[in-house]
Formats: structure tokens, C-alpha cells, sequence
């Protein structure tokens, strides 16, 4: 045999041994990482999920939509489903928990995600927006039910993405109320939360609103904006003509007619005035033209509060305020001569159609029982001129052994955030909500 063929069966020889030995090593199976889509995907309860266009720092936005029960307490009542947005940014960072006392309006990071660069999880309020039944049983629309709504949606969302981060949970105005009532019925489900600007009425009319109204600020300023309510009264017919006037041309309806509207307007303006900040120095004096009385009062306080369409949007709020969250009443003692009564002015007319209810005072009582006894790690923003301060948190003399703490901005209003506060308050606040997340 030629060397050349001694060499070309020595290699095919080692060719085939190769060949066999390779056949029998099984390779090792690597686990495929799934993406934080396919990772919500698997969450029982969610029945929608669309990836949103990117906003603030956050990596990845998306919207959700969870299947609750109507009646966490009655499962026969049935299902809807309610809307969530995530702002992912990164699984070992915070979760800020915004919890929205109305409808969701805005993707965007709140003041907490943007200040820490953290994950953002927005709840939308049970039948606000299209979070909502075809038909609402409006009995249904308790704060135990939302509490539960939203200690369901924070146990699937931790357990999917973020089993290792610390949750804060935050609320605005009626989403303070909302944060509070949470932690409630969840003291644990997060570890801290930072209420702003939220009333806890201790009645449906809170009289310590009226009380609030006659020693808020100055009396020189109290003076003027009572001033402007009396020339609002004294011009009623032609402002009456004018709001007439925008009722056609902008299709505007009231279901107490447009001289109640007129009236409870009016009546409005001062706890608007003071809840929003209006400057003293844009309240129209006496001789002014009609249309100036008008656009001012409009400018204050709007048609949102009380035009048919607007309170249908608000349907749910009226009803948590009427039922079990309280609100405020309008004293008309100081304008008797104009309205020839004494009696206070409510909100009963803003049920649902042919739907009413008593107000229970349990639930603010056991709110206020809580955060009196046993809450922790809760912190306080207020605006000390918002009228909504009237009824904030009171804090008991052991809370900042139980980590409650209150900031109240000076002059400030119902928009008061933590960036309004001086530097070294600013700092102040930065650095409990800092130890928090670091305990």
C-alpha cells in the first residue's frame, strides 16, 4: 500500500471515531430569558397588553388592562377591567405606585420616578375613564373594593418583574385619599408612601371647611374675596344673561338649571380661590364691566365642577365623596340678603339618576383610627392656604416614633409638590423617603 493511502485511511479513521464520539455528548440546555412582555403576558389577570412609545427616562412603556372582580366580597357580581400603565426602567430599582384617585391622564414620570430615576406603576382609579362595567352598580364603588383593586394589581406586578425592589406608594389630592385608604387595608403591600394634598373628612360637609374659609391667610385678602362674591351677587342678572349666553353657544347643560348653577358658582369661588393659589391682586374691583365680573369668576372657577357632562365624567367622585369620603357644603348665611336663606348648599343632586345612599362615617374613621394607632412610614405634603387643608391629617403624638411625618408649604396651594419647598426642606423630605428605600 502506498504511504499516501496509509495516510487517507488513518484519517478517515479519525474522521468517524470523531463523529461518533460527538453524537454521544448531549449538550447542555440554556433557559431562555423572557422579556418583560412575555413576563406580564403570564400574569393570570391581565387580558390586554400593548408596548406605548417611551416617555420620560423610562425604558419600556406599557399599557395594561386587569380583570377585576366588580365586588371583591361577591364573585357572582362579575368582572371588569381596569387600566395600568408601566413605566419600566429597571428590575432592582424602586417602584413608585401611583395611585390615581380619578382617571389616569398622563404617562409621564411623576415627581418621585423623576427624581429617582425609579420604575413607575399608575393605577386608574375603578370606574373612572373606561375602567368601568357596562353598567356601574354604584354600591360596588367602595374604597375597601378599590384598596383590594390595587393590592391585586401590586402583587402580580412585584411578583412578575420586581420580586427584590422596594415599593413607595403615591397619591394627589383624591389619590392621597386613595394612597391612605390603601394602606389601610394593606399596611404591607408597600413599604412607605407619600400622600400630597389629601383631605380626610370626618363628614359628608365637613364644617371645619367653612372655618378654614373665614381665618385662611388675611383678613384684608379673606375681605376682598368675600368683596367679589358680593359683586358677583349684585350683577346676577346680567351674569346670569352671559352665562346664558356661553350655555348655547358651547351646549353646556346644568341639572339644576342655569340660575342654581349661577348661584352655586359664585358660591364656589372662594374655596377655589384659595385652593388653586389665584393671586389677590386679579380680583376685579367695583366698577368693572360685567364681562370682566364674569371671565374672573369663570377663570376661578370653571364650568368642571358643576355642567352635566363634566359631572357625568365625575360621577365616581360624587359618589365616594357623598357615600363615604365626605366633601364640603356651601354656607349662605354671609349672602342672605341675596339668597334669601340660611340653609347650606350641598351636593345631593350630583348622584347617579334615581341612586342615592346615607353617608356611612366608618371608613374615614377607620383611616383616621390607623394612622392615629399603627400606620408607618407615611409622609404628608399640604399646602397651607390650599382649602383643602382644612381637613388634612392631623398626626397624633406618637407618629415620628412611627416614621409619620407632615411638611405644610407656607401660602401654598392645592398644587403644592415636593419641589416647592425650600432647599433645605426639599432636603429634609429627600432624606426620609431616602432611608426608606435603603432600609
Amino acid at each position: 500500500m502506498k504511504l499516501s493511502h496509509v495516510f487517507y485511511a488513518i484519517l478517515f479513521s479519525i474522521t468517524v471515531l470523531s463523529c461518533k464520539t460527538t453524537q454521544n455528548v448531549v449538550a447542555p440546555t440554556v433557559e431562555k430569558e423572557l422579556s418583560n412582555f412575555e413576563k406580564l403576558a403570564g400574569i393570570p389577570n391581565i387580558v390586554s397588553i400593548e408596548k406605548k412609545q417611551t416617555t420620560s427616562h423610562f425604558d419600556e412603556n406599557y399599557e395594561l388592562w386587569f380583570e377585576q372582580p366588580i365586588d371583591h366580597n361577591d364573585a357572582t357580581k362579575g368582572t371588569f377591567k381596569q387600566r395600568v400603565f408601566l413605566g419600566f426602567e429597571n428590575g432592582n430599582l424602586p417602584v413608585i405606585v401611583e395611585l390615581r384617585g380619578y382617571g389616569i391622564g398622563s404617562e409621564r414620570a411623576g415627581e418621585l420616578a423623576a427624581h429617582y430615576k425609579a420604575n413607575q406603576l399608575t393605577i386608574e382609579h375603578r370606574y373612572f375613564n373606561n375602567s368601568r362595567p357596562s353598567t356601574i352598580d354604584w354600591n360596588t364603588l367602595t374604597v375597601e373594593n378599590a384598596a383590594k383593586d390595587q393590592a391585586r394589581i401590586i402583587n402580580a406586578i412585584r411578583n412578575a418583574l420586581y420580586p427584590n425592589s422596594k415599593f413607595i406608594s403615591t397619591g394627589i389630592s383624591k389619590g392621597c385619599q386613595t394612597t391612605m385608604a390603601h394602606r389601610r387595608f394593606f399596611p404591607n403591600n408597600v413599604d412607605a408612601s407619600v400622600c400630597y394634598v389629601g383631605p380626610l373628612n370626618y363628614k359628608r360637609e365637613d364644617p371645619r371647611v367653612y372655618q378654614f374659609l373665614k381665618t385662611v391667610a388675611t383678613k384684608e385678602d379673606r375681605d376682598k374675596v368675600k368683596a367679589f362674591q358680593n359683586l358677583c351677587f349684585e350683577n346676577r342678572d346680567a351674569l346670569l344673561q352671559l352665562m346664558k349666553n356661553e350655555a348655547q353657544s358651547k351646549n353646556m347643560n346644568w341639572e339644576f338649571g342655569v340660575e342654581k348653577a349661577l348661584d352655586y358658582t359664585i358660591l364656589e369661588y372662594s374655596f377655589a380661590f384659595w385652593q388653586w393659589g389665584v393671586p389677590v391682586s386679579s380680583i376685579p374691583p367695583k366698577g368693572v364691566s360685567t364681562e370682566q365680573i364674569y371671565k374672573h369668576l369663570i377663570d376661578v372657577v370653571g364650568y368642571g365642577f358643576f355642567e352635566e357632562k363634566a359631572v357625568d365624567d365625575l360621577q365616581p367622585y360624587f359618589w365616594a365623596a357623598l357615600t363615604e369620603q365626605g366633601i364640603y357644603g356651601y354656607e349662605t348665611a354671609p349672602f342672605k340678603e341675596y339668597l334669601n336663606t340660611e340653609a347650606i348648599y350641598k351636593f345631593d343632586w350630583a348622584f347617579p339618576d334615581g341612586v342615592s345612599k346615607p353617608y356611612n362615617l366608618k371608613p374615614m374613621q377607620d383611616i383616621k383610627s390607623y394612622l392615629d394607632e399603627s400606620a408607618e412610614k407615611i409622609l404628608f405634603i399640604y399646602g397651607e392656604y390650599d382649602a383643602w387643608s382644612a381637613t388634612a391629617v392631623e398626626l397624633s403624638d406618637s407618629a415620628a416614633e412611627r416614621e409619620l411625618y407632615k411638611f405644610v408649604k407656607p401660602k401654598g396651594d392645592h398644587r403644592t409638590r415636593i419641589r416647592n419647598f425650600s432647599s433645605e426642606t426639599k432636603q429634609s423630605i429627600y432624606d426620609i423617603i431616602d432611608a426608606w428605600l435603603q432600609q
